[in-house]
This record gives C-alpha cells, sequence and structure tokens, in this order.
C-alpha cells in the first residue's frame, strides 16, 4: 500500500463500500437518465443512474440475492457487523470466501475462478495489489457516490479502485510477558525480545506484513523509493535470534509464541487487544508509516454484478 503522512479509519466508510459492490452507486447522487434495472447490464453499469437510479439498483441487488467477497475477516476493520448488517438491510447473502487469506490471494482467486460461480465480486486489497490487479485486468470502472470527494492520489484515474480506510504500523506487546516495553524498531534488535517478535503474513503476499518491512526501512534510513534498508533490518532480527518466522495473530500471542507483533494498528487492537487484556499497542518513534487498503470490483463476468455495487455503496456511506 502506498503511504500517507495523514489518514482517516474510517470503518464507517467500509460499510458504505459493501453496498455498492452489491449494487451500484451514482457518482452524483442523483436517480439518472431514463434506464431501468431490468434494461440494464450489470457488469459493465458505471454507476446508479444506469438502473435508473437508487431504488432499481437496489432491486436489482435483491433479485440477484448473493455476494461473494473475499479475505473479510469478521474482527477486520468491523467487517462482521458490516455485512451483518448488509444482509439485514437488503437480504442479500454474503459468501465470505477465505477470511484469513492475502491480497495475493485475491488476485489468485480472481484468476482461478473467473466466470465461476464463486468468483469474488469485490475486492479488498493492500494499494499495491489494487494497482497490480488493475494492470493485470483483472478490475472493472466503478464509481460510488463520494467519488469526486476521494483525492486524486487515493483513487484509480480509470476508477477501478479507490482507498478505502487505512492505519500506522505500529508495534504490539503483551505486557503480561514483556517486562521492558518497546518503542522502536532499533529497541527490537535488543537481546531482551529474543524469539518475540513477528510480523502478520509473508512481505510479499500480504501488504500487512510488507507494510512493517516498509515502516523499518524509514527507521533505518531508508525512503519511499528504497525498501532495501527494511529488508536487511528484519534480515538482521532474524540474524540475532528475534525474529519469530509464523504469521502472528491473537492465538500465536495468547500462547506466548509472538509476544511482540508488528502490525496495523487497528488490527493489533481489534483482533488481539480484545483478546488478550494486557496487551499494548504503541507507534514507533523511529518510523511513521500509514497506508490505506484499497476496494475494487472483479471486472466481467462476475456473479453478482449489480450486487457488488450496492456493497460499494454501503460500505462508503451512500446508501
Amino acid at each position: 500500500m502506498p503511504t500517507r503522512k495523514l489518514f482517516t479509519v474510517a470503518a464507517a466508510v467500509s460499510g458504505v463500500a459493501l453496498l455498492a459492490a452489491a449494487c451500484s452507486s451514482s457518482s452524483s447522487g442523483g436517480s439518472g437518465g431514463g434506464s431501468t434495472a431490468s434494461s440494464t447490464n450489470a457488469s459493465t453499469a458505471t454507476s446508479a443512474a444506469a438502473f435508473g437510479g437508487m431504488s432499481g439498483l437496489v432491486a436489482a441487488c435483491q433479485k440477484e440475492g448473493t455476494l461473494n467477497v473475499i479475505t473479510l475477516p469478521a474482527n477486520w476493520a468491523n467487517y462482521g457487523t458490516i455485512m451483518k448488517d448488509f444482509t439485514a438491510k437488503y437480504g442479500v447473502k454474503i459468501n465470505d470466501a477465505n477470511p484469513d487469506g492475502s491480497s495475493q490471494d485475491e488476485i489468485n482467486a480472481m484468476q482461478q475462478l473467473k466466470g465461476q460461480s464463486r468468483a469474488p465480486d469485490v475486492l479488498d486489497m493492500g494499494t499495491s495489489f489494487a494497482i497490480k490487479a488493475d494492470q493485470l485486468g483483472l478490475l472493472a470502472p466503478y464509481k460510488v457516490t463520494t467519488w469526486t470527494a476521494i483525492p486524486a492520489n487515493s483513487r484509480a484515474s480509470d476508477a477501478s479502485w479507490y482507498d478505502d480506510y487505512g492505519g500506522y504500523v505500529a508495534i504490539g506487546y503483551d505486557s503480561a510477558k514483556v517486562k521492558v516495553p518497546p518503542t522502536s524498531f532499533a529497541d527490537l534488535l535488543k537481546p531482551i525480545y529474543k524469539n518475540q517478535v513477528a510480523i502478520n503474513g509473508n512481505p510479499t503476499q500480504a501488504s500487512a506484513a510488507f507494510s512493517a518491512v516498509y515502516a523499518s526501512a524509514l527507521a533505518n534510513g531508508g525512503s519511499l523509493s528504497n525498501i532495501e534498508p527494511g529488508i536487511q533490518y528484519f534480515k538482521k532480527l532474524h540474524q540475532v535470534g528475534n525474529f519469530v518466522p509464523v504469521t502472528a495473530g491473537p492465538t500465536t500471542v495468547q500462547s506466548g509464541q509472538t509476544p511482540i507483533v508488528v502490525w496495523w494498528d487497528y488490527l493489533l487492537a481489534s483482533e488481539i487487544q480484545s483478546a488478550v487484556p494486557t496487551f499494548k499497542i504503541v507507534i514507533p518513534t523511529d518510523a511513521h508509516y500509514a497506508a490505506y487498503c484499497s476496494s475494487g470490483w472483479a471486472s466481467p463476468p462476475c456473479s453478482s454484478p449489480t450486487t457488488r455495487k450496492k456493497r460499494c455503496r454501503w460500505r462508503t456511506g451512500s446508501g
């Protein structure tokens, strides 16, 4: 994901994008011309106007009846509540495949399942992976109602994806096991943290893990165009015996396998701190790295072309 100096973590925004992915949304919010839901090709529609407005979009969405999403854990960015509320309001069943998967898993699924009933309709991935998916021709253009309010550098020029929500790379630690709180990447190299430090996933496949490496690069003389110091940092972290090569999460912290985790601040809070009351979270003093996750919609053919658009409108708060 690209870095940002400032960002807003918008769980409410996440809710509205669900709606737009499920059904289409208008960039102007208006009802649009004379099109009707029954005469509209949902796979190529780029706004709610193509359905004759929001009511037509909702009707088409409900007719499809299902929405395929992928890699959306219930405790990630309030997705569990968002999906339940969407189904309750519109009567649309949501199929959430591989909830603990990575951004690369989403690209793989789009490529391998394209044209099948199980193919994902809407995506939630690191921005770098959204750009990659767009370059591979896997995404379709669609503008949510709030499109013009999204900064130009936070959305694709072809409307295939937009930055949705984000956070800071942070250091989380179980204070019941870690008696000296780490406050920086430099601290994590100290002998007192032997066999204690982990990240969430593989940096070549998961944006969260990649961002942890990027943040460490900034802490060690790197830049947004030079990640090499971060790669060398994690090499050293492994050499001194502090790095634990597993995918960290609530269970690994609870078991004591990974008392220290470098991850997004909001996920450290929602996934680990909620399960481990003694878990603390700090933003490293030597690196402030913030980034977004992006929403996009799979290019045709897909199983629920209308419902995915409604889902994105829902997530952005516009319907």
